[in-house]
């Protein structure tokens, strides 16, 4: 919905300053980046700054603090200068009266609001604007609840910008009831300054220093003051149910309800462990974990080093993509029996190449969801098994909307549809695992926790139904049994599996089963019309049951062919097939072309790569002629085909 005010803010912003800072925005009526860009740019043009840019950045704050330490009636230094801050009240919901450069007391009452929102009243009273309330002016954070924020969650937010708004490093977070990657941040910085580091030392990281400090900083009931505030406040942002102030007897209940649910020592106390759980998504990285997952091939002597190290189940990956790196991430031959008689237990992954959202949609979702269980039943996992998928990448929140939800209902899909033998769990940040899990396409989390700079990771909670935290990876071991692990604290929720079929192995393509042919159909097609080819055939030559129905109908050939060659049926069927399903109107005229310059000596079209097969006569007649001269001539000759097909 439009707002007027904004609008005009809009329109003042491009008449006075578009052509100075280089951009101008829609006058659209509705706030957003570009506006609050603008507005930030015209306000380092009057700050007298030469570089633009769009960021309220270093550089802008210390002109403006070095230059208007506080803005008000008697300090603002132009009308236009005015309007800048008037506008920018106006696109955070704000009153700044009439955006007409008057400072007046419609302004100064809507920045003594907005600084209450922000809970910074006493720490800056008054209408002034100051420069760090005027740099949270400028960009799109919230000071109130919004999405069904928790009114929780905004009184840690409003203590934390009271309490530290004048450190040097320390800027206004947002107070919109929801945990973020800055309010995590600045929860650290908090500890850091609590801690008695000075501006400069403390940096928001989880270094050795906060850790070694928190050590020494147990809190118990009946504790108040400020480390029982930090302590109430990690749990709130974790969404635990507590109030915001004492440790009292029931924070200590959720203490320990925490500790269990995190697999903790359970105390009762806000320990090291229960700090380090609460302020990043590793947690304490000296814990022992009962998983592990990796890379190598477990042998006997490695099985003894994970046993010693208190290891019970091992991830292990169902395939490897990749022909030269990593020769052991994929189970080797005999490790699942080894792994077995050892005393261990086996959890599949399957993770190919998706290291960003484009490698995640739903027919991506389908094939995998098809190959790990092929994979599965290849090295010989029984009906039961849980198989995590992987999102091993940092997935934003709109892609796991957009991109990672769909490839889970793909992957859904695929296994119900192969009769539910196996079980879906997702590996990933904590937000792709817990959204993945409401949504309702898997059943257990594999937490990716160790990747704690991950936006997925960074001010979210540990999912509910985490099976696995992976929190660091370490070499265990020596000698023939040294092996390098990601450490996973385990759950519960899955306990892999001690027992195996016999492997699968690779046996010679047969003609098809024809009690299968019309489900076949009916699944190819589906799969077809989900990834936008429907069955009529739309706007292409032929339609789904004409492509599919001459591929079977040449399945004696193609078998033939495929085991006398030592190569798979899929790969001539699935390639003729797809080919086919593409064929269009610029393919035939093409091709009619081709055929007409041959046979008619019309035109000027000698060759093309379209048709069936999708090769061009040249390349036809080059790979034929290599054949011919790695002297398999006598092989080929039964397949002779004119390979220009004209």
């Amino acid at each position: 919905m439009a707002d007027e005010m904004v609008r005009r803010a809009q329109q003042f912003v491009n008449q006075v300053y578009g052509s100075r800072i280089g951009m101008t925005v829609a006058e659209n009526g509705q706030t957003g980046w570009n506006t609050m860009y603008a507005l930030t740019r015209a306000l380092q043009y009057e700050l007298g700054i030469s570089s633009l840019s769009n960021s309220f950045g270093p550089t802008t704050l210390s002109t403006l603090t070095s230059k208007h330490p506080k803005l008000n009636a008697s300090t603002v230094p132009s009308a236009d200068f005015c309007r800048i801050i008037q506008s920018a009240m106006y696109c955070k919901g704000y009153d700044g009266g009439d955006i007409d450069g008057k400072y007046n007391s419609r302004v100064e009452a809507g920045i003594s609001k907005l600084k209450a929102d922000m809970g910074l009243e006493d720490a800056f009273p008054g209408g002034s604007l100051e420069p760090k309330v005027f740099k949270g002016l400028l960009n799109m954070d919230a000071y109130v609840t919004v999405n069904s924020g928790s009114d929780a969650i905004r009184n840690v937010q409003r203590w934390l910008n009271g309490r530290y708004v004048k450190r040097s490093d320390f800027f206004i977070i947002p107070c919109d009831g929801h945990n973020s990657r800055d309010v995590s941040k600045s929860m650290l910085y908090a500890i850091q300054y609590e801690l008695g580091m000075a501006d400069g030392t403390a940096n928001g990281v989880f270094g050795p220093g906060t850790q070694s400090g928190l050590k020494s900083h147990t809190v118990t009931v009946g504790e108040t003051g400020t480390w029982a505030l930090l302590f109430s406040a990690a749990m709130i942002l974790n969404r635990r149910p507590v109030s915001f102030g004492g440790f009292t007897a029931a924070t200590q209940t959720a203490v320990e309800d925490f500790q269990l649910f995190a697999r903790l020592t359970v105390s009762g106390k806000g320990d090291f462990p229960t700090w380090a759980s609460l302020l990043v998504s590793y947690g304490d990285q000296s814990r022992k974990g009962e998983a592990c997952d990796g890379v190598t091939k477990i042998t006997p002597a490695r099985a003894a080093a994970l046993k010693a190290e208190g290891v019970k189940y091992v991830g292990r990956y169902l395939t490897n993509p990749s022909t030269t790196s990593l020769p052991e991430k994929e189970i080797q031959p005999g490790e699942l029996q080894t792994i077995a008689d050892n005393g261990l237990r086996c959890f599949p992954i399957y993770q190919t190449y998706g290291r960003d959202a484009s490698g995640f949609n739903y027919a991506a979702g389908r094939a995998a969801g098809q190959a790990a269980v092929n994979a599965a039943l290849d090295h010989g996992f029984k009906p039961g098994t849980r198989i995590f998928f992987a999102v091993d990448f940092d997935a934003l929140d709109a892609d796991v909307t957009s991109n990672v939800l769909p490839h889970f209902k793909g992957i859904q899909d695929a296994l119900q549809e192969d009769g539910i033998r196996f079980a879906i769990g997702v590996y990933g940040p904590r937000n792709v695992c817990t959204r993945v899990g409401e949504a309702g396409h898997s059943g257990a989390s594999f937490v990716s926790d160790m990747s704690s700079g991950f936006s997925g990771n960074f001010g979210y909670p540990l999912p509910n139904d985490w099976a696995y935290d992976q929190i660091v990876t370490k070499w265990v071991g020596s000698g023939d049994g040294r092996i390098e692990i990601d450490v996973n604290i385990a759950s519960g929720r899955d306990i892999g599996q001690n027992s195996f079929n016999k492997p699968r192995t690779a046996m010679a393509d047969v003609r098809f089963n024809g009690d299968y042919l019309a489900s076949l159909r009916t699944d190819v097609g589906k799969y077809m019309q989900s990834i936008g080819f429907p069955n009529d055939g739309g706007n292409r030559i032929f339609t789904h049951a004409e492509c599919f129905d001459t591929i079977l109908a040449n399945d004696d050939v193609i078998t033939a062919q495929s085991n006398r060659f030592n190569m798979r049926k899929a790969l001539i069927q699935t390639s003729a097939y797809w080919e086919m399903r593409h064929y269009d109107l610029v393919d035939q005229t093409v091709d009619h072309q081709v055929a007409s310059y041959h046979l008619n000596g019309v035109g000027a079209v000698k060759d093309s790569s379209t048709g069936i097969a999708q090769i061009s006569g040249d390349v036809g007649i080059r790979a034929w002629n290599h054949c011919i001269d790695a002297s398999r001539a006598a092989t080929i000759l039964p397949m002779a085909r004119n390979p220009c097909g004209s």
